[in-house]
Formats: C-alpha cells, sequence, structure tokens
C-alpha cells in the first residue's frame, strides 16, 4: 500500500465507525497511484517487446507481445503493477515456444488515464483472445488473477488458467481493503454499497459476473493455484478457496517466504508454471514447494 494511503488510512479510521468513513474510502480503493515502475532487470525484455495501442470500453491500452510461437499466453498483472513485472515468465515461456502477449491496465504502466477497474482487465483480455487467441495460457496475478479468472468465465477461450496471489471473488479484495482502512462494519457495508453503484450492478449480477467461486471455470479448463502461506497482501486462504471450489482439475502450489511479488520471479514459481503450461495439472511435480491437491497426488522432482 502507497505512503499516500497509509496516511488517508489514519484519517479515515477516525470516522471509520459511521458510513461517511465508507463512502469516502472508495476513490482510496480505486486508486492507481502511485504508478509502478519498469524494474532495472526488467528494461531489457520490456523494450524488446513490439509495443501497440488497442482501446477497450473508450480507453486507451498499451500492450506487448514477445515471440513467434504457434502457442499463445496471456498475462494479466495486478492492481498497481504492469506487464513488465513478469519479464523473467516472458522469457522462459518465449524459450518454450510461446507467444506472449500482455497489457498494461487503464491507469496503469504506460497505458494513461486515472480509473479503472476488473470490467477493463476484462474487455483487453477478450479482445486480445479475439485478435491473438485462442490462448494455450492465461496468467494472472493478484488482482489480475481474478480479473483472469472471470474472463475465461466470459468468453475468453482459454486451456490453462495460472492463478498466482490471487482471488475468485470481489469479497478477497473488500475484506482486504476494509482491514487496512481499519473501516467498521457500517463503514464497510458503505464502501460496498458504493462500489456496486459505480459497478452500476447489484451483488448478485457482479457476483453471477466476476465469482469464480460460486461459479468456477469452464469444465474443460484446468486450473494451478499458487500462494504464498505468509502473503500478507491477500491471505492464502483465498487460494484454498479457489482451488477446492475446482476440484481434480486444479492444483495448489503454497510457497514459504515469497511474499505478494516475488512469487513472480522465483525459480520454483515460474518451473511449476512452465510444467502447467506444457502438461497441465498432472505435469507439476515439485521438491522445494508444497503442492496440495494434485490429480496425481503430491509429486516430487522439481525441475530446476
Amino acid at each position: 500500500m502507497s505512503t499516500t494511503m497509509n496516511v488517508a488510512a489514519g484519517g479515515l479510521r477516525l470516522v471509520a465507525a459511521a458510513a461517511l468513513g465508507g463512502r469516502i474510502a472508495l476513490p482510496l480503493f480505486f486508486s492507481t497511484r502511485p504508478r509502478m515502475r519498469v524494474r532495472p532487470d526488467d528494461e531489457a525484455t520490456h523494450h524488446a517487446a513490439r509495443q501497440d495501442v488497442i482501446h477497450v470500453r473508450g480507453r486507451a491500452v498499451h500492450t506487448y507481445q514477445w515471440g513467434t510461437g504457434t502457442r499463445a499466453a496471456l498475462l494479466m498483472h495486478g492492481w498497481r503493477g504492469r506487464a513488465s513485472q513478469f519479464a523473467t515468465l516472458v522469457r522462459d515461456l518465449v524459450a518454450d515456444g510461446f507467444r506472449v502477449h500482455a497489457f498494461d491496465a487503464p491507469a496503469h504502466g504506460a497505458s494513461p488515464g486515472a480509473r479503472t477497474d476488473a470490467r477493463d482487465w476484462i474487455a483487453t483480455a477478450q479482445t486480445l483472445a479475439r485478435d491473438e487467441g485462442p490462448f494455450d495460457l492465461v496468467v494472472g496475478h493478484s488482482f489480475g488473477a481474478f480479473a483472469a479468472l472471470a474472463a475465461a468465465r466470459d468468453s475468453v477461450d482459454a486451456r490453462r488458467i495460472v492463478s498466482i496471489a490471487g482471488a475468485g471473488g470481489v469479497d478477497a479484495f473488500h475484506a482486504q481493503f476494509a482491514r487496512t482502512m481499519g473501516l467498521s462494519a457500517s463503514a464497510r457495508a458503505a464502501f460496498e454499497a458504493a462500489f456496486y453503484r459505480r459497478l452500476g450492478m447489484d451483488r448478485a449480477e457482479a457476483d453471477a459476473r466476476f465469482d469464480s467461486l460460486a461459479h468456477p471455470l469452464p469444465t474443460a479448463t484446468e486450473l494451478l493455484v499458487i500462494h504464498d502461506a505468509g502473503d500478507r497482501t491477500l491471505d492464502a486462504d483465498n487460494s484454498r478457496a479457489l482451488h477446492a471450489a475446482h476440484g481434480e482439475r486444479s492444483c495448489l502450489v503454497l510457497t514459504k517466504g515469497l511474499g505478494h511479488n516475488r512469487l513472480l520471479v522465483a525459480d520454483e514459481v515460474l518451473d511449476a508454471v512452465l510444467a502447467f503450461a506444457a502438461g497441465g495439472v498432472r505435469a507439476v511435480d515439485t521438491a522445494d514447494i508444497t503442492v496440495v491437491g494434485s490429480s496425481s497426488g503430491t509429486a516430487t522432482g522439481l525441475r530446476h
């Protein structure tokens, strides 16, 4: 969470007992500042991409493509993230013969704007799927994983989905935000009411579109769920619930000590994603990380 939000949280706690606190919280929930910069280690891969701008929902979205393989992958960053966070995975996937696509969501990275929500992520995925798909693999991180799941349940044809430090329902992000801001029960209720008003949906309509726990992925889609057990940004129980909702076509990988963002560059996580991309749930084997609920049981022998 940014310094700005930390300061704002202190002020909100003074009014959090009242519904007013929830209404004040809404703009902070949707804040995308500060924008993440490209890390020095990721610059070469970032600049090597074929870059373009597409328009979705009246918004300009900066897109990236690497490789020329016949298999296609789509990578979806999280809130306050950007496509370049996936640079290490991009290099690995291209080496394995994938054509890799990614984008900076509106108000993120190189894409202009000041406001956005999950519908922009989903619409961008739909546009790229129409023009560049179908996708053999879709990988989402954090909020991007939530959006990837919703997109795959809508019209994005994807054979395999990877959720990294993500969640299957919007309640996970509301609960995280309410804890961070110190919202009382009444303030959280007001915040959530304002949230659904902004989307122009009631809760039931939003759940039908976005909730991948009550409404799992298509039966032919396999799922790899990765989360750090000690993640302080988004609790790993969200990934446990997502895995449970998908049964034997899902594999849950729990790590220790990687937190929320280091998962994207950890060798054991990258190896699990590459194994899944190549052979699905049954191909995910590990020695250094814990695999729970693989259709083939707990496996050993992670590739290094």
